[in-house]
């Protein structure tokens, strides 16, 4: 696999992540206006799994995703899945801007969760990180004040669950290949949300099959630029250039749908983005002792 440094080609593979993920935020709220969230899900992973299996088949089919880890890949699975249907939730009831500024403090809940369970150390820089993320969100959210909306509690909640689920991934890498891990993220949630599916089925139009099909792709290969990113250069140049999410993504519902951010959630966001470019500083000095 080609693994040219090259800044340049980083930052094209990652305007390919930052336009998918814009993308998917925005036909999301598209689909959402129409079809159940449960069967958009649904419909997600099927035609993922199609437009996913020529990768599949050239790592050598369905017997080369064995695996022995399979009790792992449900669970991870059916938290990830979880953290989707939130997500989704989340857009159709606050502006997108407001829910991705949330999502980004995914990362600060990953590092809590991989110091206890993986054994990750903390510095004070990831400390640091943290207490900026949780201020961020506090600033957002605003709990002492009658504003607490419940779509920025299911954003938070999702941004929480999402961290657990990255946390479980990067225990499934040290033996997973990550096709394989795509490949069980696909049929176990096909299969966990079969049922809400069917049940809250209806037949789509022929318009919604465009998001649905958008939908499905740029959630089937944002991962792919993001992997193409990091190839080229180190994760510390590619990470920052990810935090355009929020900006982009505020201005795309400020000009589509209107939606206008308060100082409170610009104040929140650039505390979080802060805390997350924090949490990207190598480690300097003696790091504080975690659970092992």
């Amino acid at each position: 696999m080609d693994r040219t440094s090259s800044k340049t080609l980083a930052a094209l593979w990652m305007a390919g992540w930052l336009t998918l993920m814009l993308v998917i935020a925005i036909a999301g709220r598209e689909a959402t206006r129409e079809i159940n969230v449960f069967q958009l899900m649904e419909m997600r992973s099927i035609i993922g799994f199609m437009m996913l299996y020529p990768l599949i088949h050239a790592q050598g089919g369905l017997a080369a995703m064995r695996t022995q880890r399979l009790p792992q890949h449900i669970s991870r699975n059916i938290i990830h899945y979880g953290a989707q249907l939130g997500w989704f939730f989340a857009l159709t009831l606050i502006p997108i801007g407001q829910v991705v500024a949330i999502e980004f403090t995914m990362p600060i809940w990953t590092a809590i969760l991989a110091a206890t369970f993986l054994g990750e150390r903390m510095t004070i820089w990831k400390i640091t990180a943290i207490l900026l993320g949780l201020i961020g969100v506090i600033v957002i959210v605003r709990p002492a004040t009658s504003q607490v909306d419940p779509g920025q509690l299911i954003a938070l909640a999702a941004a929480v669950v999402f961290g657990i689920s990255v946390t479980m991934v990067k225990f499934l890498t040290r033996t997973e290949q990550t096709i394989t891990i795509l490949f069980w993220m696909l049929v176990v949630q096909s299969v966990a949300g079969l049922f809400p599916a069917l049940y809250a089925w209806h037949w789509p139009a022929a318009h919604l099959w465009i998001w649905v099909i958008i939908i499905a792709f740029c959630g089937t290969f944002s991962h792919y630029c993001m992997a193409r990113a990091l190839l080229h250069a180190d994760a510390t140049v590619v990470i920052p250039m990810d935090f355009l999410r929020v900006p982009l993504s505020a201005a795309a519902g400020w000009l589509i749908y209107s939606e206008r951010l308060d100082l409170f959630t610009v104040l929140g966001a650039a505390l979080i983005l802060t805390g997350n470019l924090l949490n990207l500083k190598p480690s300097a000095s003696p790091p504080v002792s975690a659970k092992k």
